[in-house]
């Protein structure tokens, strides 16, 4: 019989749904049970790759090699040798038969982070079968066994995926190119960021209209009236 992959989004959910599904036998990167084998992310399990493996020239700030128009065009395993390891023994391996659960949990900007790194996992494993999403606000175990009784079909939660990809696509672009310049122009290790950037604009408007302030007289006035001021 053909079990069922959850995919978690990190350890220690991987083992709060192993737990309630029963999953108690312990492999490298899964646990697994009579219906159901849960494995998990880790870290950036898949990300878009770096500068520097789409040209070694973007690997140093320079400006010559400051890529103007460039976008990313394809994700990979993350630098960290223990995440690569984890795909290798949990994730990729385990697609090969049966049907997908991607656990999910809200608020929807998490959870659409979630669904990229998802999204992105399934792609570079290959896996072209039917994919169902976990979704629940809570751990418990009322909670989990509702939710994979009310499974839903994956492709309802795209929209999650389409709008994390776009930030992730922005934060490579601006890390990437907004860094650079600043760093060539300034000469000087300064980074920009799609939030960090606005984030701390907001705080210097802030900091530099506390330090414009200027203490002026005001006057209270107070009127006595019978039987009350």
């Amino acid at each position: 019989m053909a079990k069922t992959l959850v995919l978690a989004e990190k350890p220690s959910v991987a083992r709060e749904l192993a737990r309630v599904l029963g999953c108690k036998q312990s492999g490298e990167g899964y646990l697994e049970g009579e219906k159901y084998i849960v494995t998990w992310a880790l870290g950036h399990l898949v990300e878009l790759a770096p500068p520097e493996d789409y040209d070694k020239a973007w690997a140093e700030r320079r400006e010559y090699a400051h890529p103007r128009h460039c976008c990313p065009t394809r994700s990979e395993d993350g630098g960290d040798p223990h995440v690569g390891r984890q795909f290798r023994a949990g994730p990729g391996p385990r697609f090969a038969g049966g049907t997908v659960g991607g656990a999910g949990r809200s608020p929807p900007t998490r959870a659409g982070r979630g669904r990229l790194v998802a999204r992105w996992i399934l792609e570079k494993a290959g896996w072209k079968g039917p994919a169902k999403r976990l979704w629940i606000s809570s751990q418990t175990d009322k909670a989990i066994r509702e939710g994979f009784a009310h499974l839903r079909p994956a492709a309802e939660y795209d929209n999650l995926f389409r709008s994390a990809r776009a930030r992730s696509e922005a934060d490579w672009l601006v890390g990437l190119n907004v860094t650079r310049a600043l760093t060539c122009k300034y000469n000087a290790q300064l980074s920009a960021g799609r939030v960090q950037t606005p984030t701390l604009a907001i705080i210097v408007e802030r900091e530099e209209a506390i330090r414009r302030f200027v203490p002026q007289e005001f006057w209270t006035v107070t009127a006595k009236l019978p039987g009350f001021t």
